[in-house]
């Protein structure tokens, strides 16, 4: 059996994010029940023991406490259930909270050669010592079975594949210190539990469904998909920002080309959005586009669930 915990459904910022006054964040601020999320990470498990995370999001402190099943053991004066984190991008909001796991745990940092590359070519990463933590490169295409501390195999399968997407916007127009080569800068992840067979799909950025990514869905029992907009333009309609989805490397729900088009008629069991973006009409409760979303059979889910299969 695989559990696996949303630890934060939103995209950078959060919701609601510090400087914003949108409609979103403002119903946030105001309303105890509007929607509200950290930013984007998951854990997972193949025991309930020990813990893999993707992605370590800078809320992933407070993601930890609010995560009873992440908390140190009773009794133990140092421990921690997080056993690994796998980097799907090299994003700030999928790093920086490899910062707050400074303390002096074991665990394993997983992660293509270009998002290991940005991690050394930054000093400040070094407060994680590689003689505690250890840095793992994955391959695309390439499985992985990531180990226990004590280096036990997990009985979990990880698959990384290349998708659609774009390079850390803090590189822009920079040298990237893994070459020019993109390939590795977006992943997604199939992730398996090898006993029983079951497993699902870890995207949270994607920039388009292609005919080879729409193949490897097929049936899957679970699909946590990129959510961060609702329309291709929305940040310039909203007047929050000139970029659109598709410069900033993601994938509108809506749309011809969108999600909900792209997966409709894959057999996908469970369909569910990740890295949702404080524009994202989606969020707010009674819209139509929430309306909308659900009759599509998507979920919007709230930071803390627990799905298994």
């Amino acid at each position: 059996m695989l559990r696996i915990i949303i630890l934060g459904a939103a995209a950078g910022g959060g919701v609601p994010q510090w400087n914003c006054g949108c409609q979103v964040c403002v119903a946030a601020r105001a309303d105890r029940n509007a929607w509200r999320s950290t930013q984007a990470s998951i854990a997972f498990s193949a025991d309930g023991d020990h813990w893999f995370l993707v992605n370590a999001s800078p809320d992933l402190r407070q993601q930890l406490q609010a995560t009873p099943q992440l908390h140190p053991r009773p009794g133990a004066l140092r421990h921690t259930p997080v056993a690994g984190v796998i980097l799907t991008n090299s994003e700030v909001d999928a790093v920086t909270g490899l910062l707050s796991m400074r303390e002096g745990s074991p665990f394993t940092v997983y992660g293509h050669d270009r998002v290991l590359s940005i991690l050394r070519a930054n000093s400040i990463f070094n407060v994680l010592g590689e003689h505690t933590v250890r840095r793992q490169p994955i391959a695309i295409d390439a499985t992985f079975e990531p180990a226990l501390p004590d280096g036990r195999p997990s009985g979990i399968e990880v698959l990384p594949f290349a998708v659609p997407g774009k390079g850390a916007w803090y590189l822009e127009g920079k040298s990237h210190p893994g070459g020019g080569d993109s390939a590795g800068d977006t992943l997604g992840l199939r992730i398996a539990h090898r006993a029983s067979g079951t497993f699902f799909y870890f995207l949270a950025a994607c920039a388009r469904v292609t005919p080879d990514l729409a193949a490897r869905l097929v049936d899957a029992p679970l699909v946590l998909f990129d959510g961060t907009v609702w329309r291709d333009d929305e940040l310039q309609v909203a007047g929050l920002g000139t970029k659109t989805g598709q410069a900033m490397g993601h994938i509108a729900m809506s749309g011809d080309d969108g999600a909900f088009e792209a997966l409709a008629d894959l057999g996908i069991k469970r369909k569910v959005f990740l890295h949702i973006n404080n524009s994202n009409p989606v969020l707010l409760h009674g819209s139509p586009e929430r309306a909308r979303a659900q009759r599509e059979g998507w979920e919007i889910p709230t930071d803390g669930l627990e799905i298994m299969l």
